[in-house]
């Protein structure tokens, strides 16, 4: 019997660290999500994408010790918290490999240790392309980083088809923000889009055979601006619609007419329906939700319902965005500034998703 209190503790030390996630009421009106999880507690974590097994999750977050971005994997309870980038520089834009042995990210580490300045805001609100940023693979555990791409200027914001056979990713390499679509060794590229002004944020479809970005809509005058602000590596994000096409580039068709920030689309897995962060229905444009689009309507159906405007409650600006479903469609991942302890931090959000 006087054993017993050590094999107690032994037995504990060998049990599965609990689930840190914390469960939340989805707010009124949010009939698709049940079952709200969240996963990351302070700092400023976003981007956050399933493994292809779908029990990983990749994201990055700026949290001590660092004062930029870099890229982390955790379990999707929201344990097992590991560093997967080098600690240096600045990173973004993270995705798993087929078989999730190996990652994908984008880094400015090859142009120094130091992670390049924030955006000059006296521009407006615009967001930094930077020069020194490639896109870069490396192991699962982070080791063994090899970059992949090695043009002059940006390259970033890359994803990988459900297919496992393409990678699609936003570069400057022809001077302007275009998309491209490579092989998983970074052979093959091709140029998917032509027209003036930002191309981005680029996500095959489930079954691989198109892609959803964001960029200008047909007509908008993207001015002189524009080219002045590229030259200076920024780009103002203010006005951007939602996209689709071919996965060769082909038919493309603009799905949002809003005239406002749409951004972060992601798939359905009907195929029909994609999901996106927007402001188009704040006057202020400072509060963002998701909402779902049928690609050939354009009809939109709002999912997110946060705004923080309860008595007594600190307001901010609003923010749910970078949603991706699981490949079944019965869970989703998303990003958002809800619960959070201090202004302007942002987590990772898991839910149960409904088509009721």
């Amino acid at each position: 019997m006087r054993f017993l209190p050590l094999l107690l503790l032994l037995a504990a030390a060998c049990e599965e660290p609990k689930s840190p996630a914390v469960a939340h009421e989805p707010f009124p009106g949010e009939r698709h999500l049940k079952n709200l999880r969240q996963l990351t507690f302070g700092g400023q974590n976003a981007e956050a994408y399933w493994s292809f097994a779908e029990d990983r999750l990749i994201f990055q977050s700026t949290r001590p010790p660092f004062t930029a971005d870099q890229i982390f994997t955790m379990k999707a309870d929201g344990s097992d918290v590991k560093l997967v980038s080098t600690g240096k520089g600045r990173t973004t834009c993270a995705y798993f490999l087929p078989g999730d042995e190996r990652i994908l990210y984008a880094s400015t580490h090859g142009g120094g240790d130091a992670p390049p300045p924030p955006p000059d805001h006296s521009k407006g609100y615009v967001w930094a392309i930077y020069s020194t940023y490639d896109i870069y693979t490396a192991d699962a555990d982070g080791s063994k980083p090899a970059r992949l791409t090695d043009s002059p200027g940006y390259d970033a914001e890359a994803t990988i088809s459900p297919k496992g056979d393409r990678i699609v990713f936003t570069s400057v390499r022809d001077g302007d923000i275009e998309l491209y679509s490579m092989k998983l060794d970074g052979s093959d590229v091709k140029r998917l889009t032509e027209r003036p002004g930002y191309d981005g944020g680029a996500f095959f479809s489930w079954d691989g055979t198109r892609i959803v970005w964001r960029a200008p809509g047909e007509g908008d005058d993207i001015g002189d601006e524009y080219g002045l602000l590229l030259k200076e590596g920024l780009v103002k994000p203010t006005r951007l619609e939602i996209w689709v096409m071919d996965a060769d580039g082909s038919n493309k068709k603009q799905v949002t007419r809003n005239g406002a920030a749409n951004f972060a689309p992601f798939w359905h897995p009907d195929g029909k329906r994609v999901i996106f962060a927007s402001n188009h229905h704040d006057k202020k444009g400072a509060n963002f939700d998701l909402f779902l689009a049928d690609v050939e309507s354009g009809e939109l159906e709002r999912v997110t319902f946060f705004e923080r405007t309860r008595e007594g409650a600190r307001r901010s600006d609003d923010f749910d965005g970078f949603p991706m479903f699981t490949r079944d469609g019965k869970r989703l991942v998303f990003c958002s500034n809800r619960w959070n302890d201090k202004p302007n931090e942002t987590n990772v959000f898991v839910a149960d998703w409904t088509d009721p």
